[in-house]
């Protein structure tokens, strides 16, 4: 374990919390499944108040989006990897061959669980200071004016944060032929009772411009 505390730059006073922070359902009784549900909130509440920092001028809008980018399943396993976390996870024997240590959902959970772990270790400031610091190279990455790139990523990163459906897309019209088609699609979600419409050359550019008219009203309204 000290080649992870070391990683982790946490020096664990009670390295029990990060034994069972490790542990995978499958491995037994003693899991980081309530260890993983407090860590999902602090990581939220970090990154929320991080944001509300680094970025003055963000509406709510903005900075829901930007926090959704950093705490999806994807980056959280992602900074999972950046600690090789896959070496140190104890899992059940079908689980391992499986290949489970590999699994994105399994070092999502697991780096919650660690971020929960060092919460009830160490107290919410140094969880605070450690978690920012992990997460300071994706920071540096972020900008409000690539918001909008890639729009349908961004929309989807959006509704699945707020545990809302994701959005239907659905083409109203073809117009033109060849090269000078243009195609209208509208996009329906649960954060407006209307669909919102968008305008492309290819289907494909017309849903990305619908979605990116559903973030700038999001926007607008936040």
């Amino acid at each position: 374990m000290e080649v992870l505390t070391g990683r982790l730059d946490y020096p664990f006073q009670d390295i029990h919390l990060l034994e069972c922070a490790l542990s995978h359902r499958s491995y037994g009784k003693t899991n980081n499944e309530r260890l993983e549900f407090l860590g999902d909130s602090i990581v939220n509440f970090i990154i929320a108040g991080e944001l509300y920092r680094r970025f003055p001028k963000a509406t709510e809008g903005e900075l829901s989006r930007l926090r959704a980018h950093l705490v999806k399943e994807d980056a959280l396993a992602n900074l999972a990897k950046d600690f090789n976390l896959s070496d140190f996870l104890r899992l059940g024997r079908g689980e391992k061959m499986s290949g489970g240590h590999e699994r994105v959902s399994i070092l999502a959970d697991a780096l919650e669980a660690i971020i929960a772990a060092i919460y009830l270790d160490g107290g919410l400031m140094v969880c605070y200071q450690k978690v920012t610091a992990w997460y300071e190279p994706y920071f540096k990455e972020l900008s409000l004016d690539n918001l909008y790139k890639d729009s349908k990523s961004l929309l989807q990163e959006l509704l699945q944060g707020k545990q809302l459906p994701l959005p239907e897309y659905r083409l109203i019209k073809t117009e033109g032929s060849g090269h000078k088609q243009q195609f209208t699609v509208e996009c329906k979600t649960a954060l407006f009772d209307s669909a919102i419409q968008g305008v492309g050359h290819s289907r494909r550019k017309a849903e990305q411009q619908a979605a990116e008219q559903v973030l700038r009203a999001f926007d607008h309204e936040s």
